[in-house]
């Protein structure tokens, strides 16, 4: 079972071996700039968007929040876009424990191990490489063990948390209505979501190290333990009931708590959020294609996962900002009308430079049109703003 084996990772550690071992990830991992992570996000996002705009209706879970948190870590690890897909179905297999689990444990790790060479060759300003040069001196299986770490939680987690937020957005009238009513962000809706529905609601793998007695139960050294953050959020204890409403409060389970509290959990919510963003801004009437009440779930041992998320919402045909422009012509226009290009490939020769007609007044981009007076456009001295 690889979710539940014992690694050379911080999952698996305590004490100073811990320390030493979530040190390096959690320093890899603040390396970051968390504005560089959004333009990924944004720029990832506006990919997606662009395959299914102008169809009008889309199933996000398979088109859009599957994709795009391990296309953004791909970009984080160093690794060639074309292993983002087969990362996240592998990712998929491992995490639902399917008969392809091993099969697909070892096809990350084959990647991975793969990366650690390359970045070993050619360092670069990634997670793989940071690991490597940390001054706890990771050996080459210990970075694997922890680059692969952090592909399968990342993805999953973020995954989940993604898919419940676009949900719960589309569907609950207490998000739906504030948010169009500007009276909640979408960072609070987030933090609702990982109170209330958890991308992890029960964590793997805890064993007890010696005999102890928890809540009044007995529990021996060596038993296998499943912490349910789910439940834990709402604890009679803490006076919170299922579904009220938290305003932001981020003192939930969602991420654990405590040495073991997840280090990148800040990286999943700037995924979250900036997709969600992305999404919306491009497709603003986004809406439900079918009756909420007939979306259905899996569960596996760790999490539950919305299966599929039609939606349906004006086609647009607005250019992703993040595309390259067209490529500019290169044929002039001469005095007669026919391209120089061409008449020299027809055998004429080029018009003469007292021939050609002045260049044609150059138009300002269009975003900037309404910003510049009539006359200005071409004047001495005028320069025409590029952002």
């Amino acid at each position: 079972m690889p979710v539940l084996a014992w690694r050379p990772d911080c999952i698996s550690q305590d004490g100073h071996e811990h320390k030493r071992l979530r040190g390096a990830v959690k320093d890899s991992l603040e390396s970051f700039d968390r504005r560089a992570i959004r333009r990924h996000v944004h720029r990832r996002s506006h990919q997606l968007v662009d395959g299914f705009a102008g169809a009008g209706h889309v199933e996000l879970v398979g088109r859009f929040a599957e994709l795009l948190p391990m296309m953004v870590l791909t970009d984080l690890f160093g690794l060639p876009d074309d292993e983002g897909a087969r990362l996240v179905e592998a990712s998929r297999q491992l995490v639902k424990g399917t008969e392809k689990a091993l099969e697909a444990d070892r096809h990350i790790h084959e990647i991975l191990g793969r990366l650690v060479v390359e970045k070993h060759r050619a360092p670069g300003p990634d997670l793989a490489s940071w690991l490597i040069a940390h001054e706890a001196n990771l050996d080459d299986e210990e970075v694997r063990q922890h680059l692969r770490l952090v592909l399968v939680l990342a993805n999953e987690t973020t995954t989940n948390l993604m898919v419940n937020t676009l949900r719960m957005v589309l569907t609950d009238p207490r998000f739906r209505g504030t948010l169009d009513g500007g009276r909640m962000t979408l960072q609070a809706a987030v933090e609702q979501i990982l109170w209330d529905e958890p991308p992890l609601m029960v964590l793997p793998g805890r064993f007890p190290t010696h005999d102890m007695e928890i809540a009044g139960r007995e529990v021996r050294e060596g038993d296998l333990l499943l912490l349910c953050v789910a439940a834990g959020n709402v604890d009679p204890a803490i006076g919170r009931t299922a579904g009220e409403e938290m305003y932001g409060n981020r003192s939930h389970l969602a991420f654990n708590s405590g040495p073991h509290e997840c280090p990148g959990q800040d990286i999943g919510r700037a995924v979250t959020g900036s997709g969600i963003e992305t999404l919306l801004a491009r497709l603003p009437d986004l809406r439900l294609a079918v009756p909420e009440d007939e979306l259905t779930w899996t569960a596996t041992s760790w999490s539950r996962r919305l299966d599929a998320l039609p939606v349906r919402f004006t086609p647009r045909h607005a250019r992703n900002p993040f595309a390259p422009p067209p490529a500019p012509r290169s044929d002039t226009v001469t005095a007669t009308g026919v391209t120089a290009a061409g008449a020299t490939a027809a055998g004429a020769a080029p018009a003469s430079a007292g021939d050609t007609a002045p260049a044609p007044r150059q138009r300002p981009p269009r975003r900037w049109r309404r910003l510049v007076r009539p006359g200005d456009a071409a004047g001495p001295g005028r320069q025409h703003p590029t952002g």
